[in-house]
């Protein structure tokens, strides 16, 4: 349920307080705290939690670029193809924390993010709690194809090219397209 009220409490601000965001490069945050059902039996932030308080990050993102609004008019969904998060230090219950979202770069087909949890208080304030790289763009639910890149950018008026992808990022796009081909059988 509490997911649910983050979401709510999500949509309200990025609606009607928060400013819209006009540089899609910029490191977007939004805070919270560890909740005690956002725990497992260790006593510490459940490894899917991680996964799901994510969504909210990017859901703030296209929120408030005014690209969710364009895309529910086309009947255009947000997916992922991929996720990659490295678990680095343990979130205890009630521990505050930041949730960093940036866009990294782009190709023809997907946008690929950094989502990274950073603690923001106690002796381990800065340090990143967990980092994740992530591929996603929009499914067109009438056309049945994943929508452009360069049709999205237009959408919130980015007009440049992608910056170039980082050697990590492009290491991991391999590895993503080898474990496809597996699973493509």
């Amino acid at each position: 349920m509490n997911l649910y009220i983050r979401l709510l409490v999500l949509l309200i601000r990025g609606l009607f307080f928060k400013p819209r965001i006009t540089d899609m490069m910029a490191v977007q945050s939004l805070r919270f705290n560890v909740l005690p059902n956002d725990l497992d039996s260790n006593m510490h932030m459940n490894n899917g939690r991680y996964l799901t308080i994510m969504d909210l990050g990017r859901f703030d993102l296209i929120l408030r670029n005014g690209l969710l609004r364009a895309m529910i008019k086309r009947k255009a969904i947000p997916v992922l193809a991929s996720v990659s998060t490295r678990y680095r230090i343990s979130l205890a219950p009630f521990e505050p924390y930041r949730l960093e979202t940036r866009v990294i770069c782009w190709d023809p087909k997907w946008v690929y993010m950094e989502q990274r949890f950073v603690i923001t208080k106690g002796k381990k304030a800065g340090a990143v709690a967990a980092i994740a790289l992530v591929k996603g763009g929009f499914y067109d639910q009438v056309a049945k194809r994943t929508v452009p890149t360069e049709e999205l950018l237009g959408i919130i008026g980015m007009k440049f090219k992608s910056p170039p992808m980082p050697d990590h990022v492009r290491g991991w796009v391999e590895a993503e397209d080898a474990l496809r081909s597996v699973t493509a059988e």
